[in-house]
């Protein structure tokens, strides 16, 4: 007799990866005691599809601060979702191949628009400030609208009302690996949603009978 398990509902998905065979990899958000966790799924019986999972998963460690179950959970150490900024650490770790150096991106970054340098300090209790090596109008601009992008890829929120270069995690716990992979979107933030939009619009997850 067949089993159904609960994997929890699905948060979002790679319908082809490039990088092992083109099979279907999801994103499932659960709570389990009061913390949100993620597993990251196949239903390809294809060999190797395990490792494959595996490998997106210690990616998905590195690159946004997350940690581990005993069952390859994925869960934030605050125990908070963050799941449009964990969905975003999913899709980066998916781009990766097998044999691609994982390391935690920098705080900093070069804005290709403006040619500043932007960078972001952690200031404690998950507040983060924007910066850059610029200074007027253009720099302020560049500043606050990659500190909107942060805002709008990790749902973080303004420090104060009208501030325009810093930005907090609602959980109140610093998130530097998270705040370094978003800042690398953060410029472009409208083309990356469009662009996943699309994607997903496009992919559906097969069941088990119609993979390999």
């Amino acid at each position: 007799m067949t089993s159904i398990v609960d994997i929890g509902r699905r948060i979002e998905l790679v319908p082809i990866d490039p990088h092992f065979k083109d099979i279907t990899i999801a994103l499932y958000r659960q709570e389990i005691d009061t913390r949100a966790v993620f597993r990251v799924h196949t239903y390809s019986r294809i060999k190797g599809a395990t490792k494959r999972i595996e490998e997106i998963i210690g990616s998905m460690q590195i690159l946004g601060g997350l940690q581990k179950t005993s069952d390859g959970l994925l869960y934030f150490p605050c125990g908070e979702k963050h799941e449009a900024a964990c969905r975003r650490v999913f899709l980066e770790a998916c781009k990766l191949t097998s044999d691609t150096s994982v390391e935690p991106r920098p705080l900093s970054i070069l804005d290709k628009k403006s040619k500043l340098t932007i960078s972001v300090d952690s200031l404690g209790n998950g507040i983060y400030k924007v910066k850059s090596n610029g200074e007027g109008r253009s720099a302020e601009r560049r500043i606050s609208a990659i500190a909107g992008g942060l805002m709008k890829l990790g749902e973080l929120e303004p420090t104060e009302e009208n501030s325009t270069d810093s930005v907090t995690f609602p959980c109140g716990q610093s998130h530097d690996a998270l705040v370094g992979l978003l800042l690398v979107r953060a410029p472009n933030v409208r083309v990356i949603i469009r662009e996943e939009e699309a994607g997903t619009a496009r992919g559906v997850l097969a069941a088990p009978s119609q993979q390999s």
